[in-house]
């Protein structure tokens, strides 16, 4: 329109350079996988549908909990070689459109065709540690992503409401194979023999 000046073309100091945001930074809903995929973010990020969602910066419980269920893991597997496990920041991606960080992540080693080293493409188990404010995220949304991918099990350690839930998968759908207390065990279907203390989880340091 004749008359107006577009503010970004305006050299002030102090503002943000326009252009070069733009650029660097889409918008909500414009960025693709790969531009996602070259960004090294500092903090926890998943892409969804263009757009990036940012988690909740982890507590020191989150870290002991998430820590705790890794080194359980990590260590049945690597007894019976099983396959690998990863720790917080492994990119998944659940569906086209969808990368997620699971809290831990496990893939059988005859599934190793899924391993990439930008994404995995699927996995076999994945564990979160429900955060405050990403109740929905943890106990809705990844649910139906990770049944949607594929993902024969998938663990949600709740601490506010002390519960541990092991959902396994059931066609297309979790269905519940149990929800362990404090005193109680949780108990994998995936891995036979597989079980986590309830209390000793939460009461990790």
């Amino acid at each position: 329109m004749a008359g107006t000046t577009d503010y970004r073309n305006r050299s002030k100091r102090g503002e943000p350079v326009w252009e070069l945001a733009e650029i660097e930074y889409p918008l909500q809903g414009c960025w693709t996988e790969g531009q996602f995929l070259r960004r090294d973010f500092k903090v926890g990020v998943e892409f969804v549908d263009g757009c990036l969602e940012f988690l909740p910066m982890p507590t020191e419980k989150h870290q002991a909990i998430t820590k705790f269920f890794f080194l359980a893991l990590n260590l049945f597997v690597s007894n019976y070689k099983l396959g690998i496990v990863h720790f917080e920041g492994l990119r998944v991606r659940t569906r086209p459109g969808a990368i997620r960080l699971p809290d831990v992540v496990f893939l059988k080693r005859e599934n190793g065709a899924k391993r990439h080293n930008d994404a995995w493409q699927g996995a076999d188990l994945a564990f979160e540690a429900v955060s405050a404010g990403g109740e929905e995220r943890d106990l809705e949304t990844k649910r139906e992503e990770y049944a949607a991918a594929g993902i024969s099990e998938y663990w949600i350690a709740d601490f506010e409401r002390g519960t541990v839930t092991v959902l396994a998968l059931k066609g297309k759908k979790y269905v519940e194979h149990c929800t362990s207390k404090r005193g109680d065990v949780a108990i994998s279907k995936l891995l036979p023999g597989f079980a986590v203390n309830v209390k000793e989880l939460f009461d990790a340091e």
